[in-house]
């Protein structure tokens, strides 16, 4: 049944108001705050009817009404407004990534911990390994006279940046001609078959052998570890919220906060495209979301390369439109430091 303007608009207060309170919502509280030139009566009629149609719980007979799943559902697709950080929020963005704009493990660290303070919430980052992933541009650059800086960039990912061994007596000149060769040799090759085809072509690299065996190390590096990197940051800023006083809610929550193998399936979506994914707890049984629990996530890119998935899992009752601006807000800022790395 489609709502009226007059239900969706009270059901947004509602929901607005549980989210600021925490507290059941009376018709009595929405024509004060919000509808004053409507009746109590009115406004009661129309809380009935939503809860008749599933939107609304009310715990007691004599409280105030709560939203439901549906309601979460119909308030983050419709019915919320749009939010704006402030000049203070922005600029606590730029200067945490300004302070590691030169490492960017350092930034994809950051990108957690920027996102949990300004939310207040649990914050989650996934980046993942795909062996069917093919590379697509290999980048030396010299720090060091021993040392060069690797860049290894795949159709999908931008891997880390990882320090790699060269001959002191090496020009600039020969690091240059090491990655023309490197591009011209691995380029176009799935990350999965590199080390196969190691041997064959280590052959081609006489002269730049130090060069190729440590790119080859990075490479594997990479590949051997965990199949995801789950960053997580402020896990215990869910007992600010007042539903976590309930211990079996608190267990369930860090049940799968703290395995790696489950946030991982809530993290990853068949649909990377989607730059802001809302999945809220109770939608979907086959998974390991705690039904009094929300997350939502953002993919970040930069120059077409995906950077990681990163969000917010927190109580049903989430600052949707706060959690939605700080990733919005992080998005926009990462991918410019990113560029301009």
């Amino acid at each position: 049944m489609k709502l009226s303007d007059r239900k969706k608009k009270i059901l947004q207060y509602v929901v607005d108001d549980y989210i600021s309170t925490a507290q059941p919502v009376s018709s009595k509280s929405i024509t004060e705050k919000y509808m004053k030139n409507i009746s109590s009566a009115t406004v009661r009629s129309e809380l009935a009817g939503l809860e008749e149609l599933g939107y609304l719980t009310q715990l007691h007979t004599s409280s105030g009404r709560v939203p439901s799943t549906e309601a979460y559902r119909m308030y983050v697709n419709e019915l919320m407004d749009k939010g704006k950080l402030t000049v203070k929020e922005l600029g606590a963005i730029k200067e945490a990534f300004k302070e590691h704009a030169d490492n960017l493990e350092k930034v994809v660290e950051r990108t957690v911990k920027v996102i949990s303070e300004l939310t207040d919430y649990t914050s989650v980052g996934y980046a993942a390994h795909n062996t069917e992933e093919k590379i697509v541009k290999i980048d030396l650059f010299r720090y060091k006279k021993n040392q060069a800086l690797l860049l290894l960039v795949t159709e999908n990912t931008l891997i880390r940046d990882k320090f790699v061994d060269i001959p002191e007596s090496m020009t600039d000149g020969q690091i240059q001609d090491a990655s023309k060769l490197l591009n011209k040799m691995l380029t176009e090759r799935k990350l999965g078959e590199i080390m196969n085809v190691a041997k064959v072509i280590a052959e081609e690299f006489e002269g730049y052998r130090e060069i190729f065996d440590s790119v080859i190390n990075a490479i594997e590096e990479y590949l051997v570890k965990d199949k995801a990197q789950i960053l997580l940051e402020g896990e215990g800023k869910i007992l600010n919220h007042p539903e976590y006083t309930d211990t079996e809610k608190v267990k369930n929550f860090l049940s799968v906060v703290t395995s790696k193998e489950k946030l991982s399936d809530l993290l990853v979506d068949e649909n990377d495209n989607i730059e802001i994914n809302i999945k809220i707890g109770g939608e979907n049984e086959n998974t390991d979301m705690p039904k009094d629990c929300s997350l939502v996530t953002a993919t970040y890119s930069a120059s077409g390369v995906k950077i990681g998935t990163y969000g917010v899992i927190g109580p049903l009752r989430m600052d949707y439109q706060k959690v939605v601006s700080v990733l919005e807000g992080v998005g926009k800022i990462l991918e410019d430091v990113i560029k301009n790395k």
